[in-house]
């Protein structure tokens, strides 16, 4: 069984000179996710572009210094897709995904909403253009690891201080209706809460990473 870590390093250059790399030995990790790399590939040194015992893919934004996602492998992907056919968000490097055999695992970052009101009206596009593609994946018979920053907590269980962010950007409404969409209705599977139910347990200070899985047996 691949043992799959997500992280969201907040800039990869940043994130290597506080340990990164010292953690990704500890995890043993088959294959690493890695969000809001804020960096293109040919930028990179190499111990960072491949670290040792590692392939790696990355999709990088157009903008320099910007988002832009990568996945970390032991093994070498059968394939590698980067973007899911939105050009507005393509350019902004969300999306990757590695096909191993029958399965694939994808590393998402979501827009956050949180800085501006049409930073929220992009992110509400990005889940428009998101949905269709989750039931593209969901239909093709293959199994999924979808990995991420999804800037969206769905349950009060998945935010600290959840009373006073009902209002804020990461915890509207319409965002958790559509996280209950894909989780309740589309047959996603939520893989943290299917192993811990317990309230008030968090990947980040905030609020929680995620990874959802699709017709991968349990």
């Amino acid at each position: 069984m691949l043992k799959i870590t997500t992280l969201n390093v907040n800039g990869i250059r940043s994130a290597a000179t506080k340990g990164l790399f010292d953690w990704l030995s500890r995890t043993r990790s088959d294959v690493v996710c890695l969000q809001e790399v804020r960096a293109h590939e040919g930028e990179l040194e190499a111990p960072i572009r491949a670290p040792r015992s590692y392939r790696s893919a990355f999709h990088c934004a157009h903008k320099k210094g910007y988002s832009g996602v990568a996945v970390y492998s032991r093994t070498a992907p059968d394939r590698v897709q980067c973007g899911f056919g939105a050009p507005e968000f393509d350019a902004e490097g969300r999306y990757l995904q590695v096909d191993f055999g029958k399965l694939s695992v994808v590393s998402v970052y979501f827009p956050s909403g949180s800085s501006s009101e049409e930073r929220q009206r992009a992110k509400f596009r990005f889940l428009d253009a998101f949905t269709p593609h989750m039931r593209k994946l969901a239909a093709s018979g293959r199994e999924w690891i979808l990995c991420g920053d999804v800037n969206i907590a769905h349950k009060e269980i998945d935010l600290k201080n959840w009373r006073s962010n009902q209002k804020n950007s990461g915890f509207l409404p319409q965002e958790r209706a559509w996280m209950s969409a894909r989780l309740e209705t589309d047959g996603w599977v939520d893989v943290f809460r299917r192993l811990d139910a317990r309230p008030e347990q968090y990947t980040w200070w905030s609020n929680r990473g995620q990874a959802w899985a699709k017709n991968v047996g349990w």
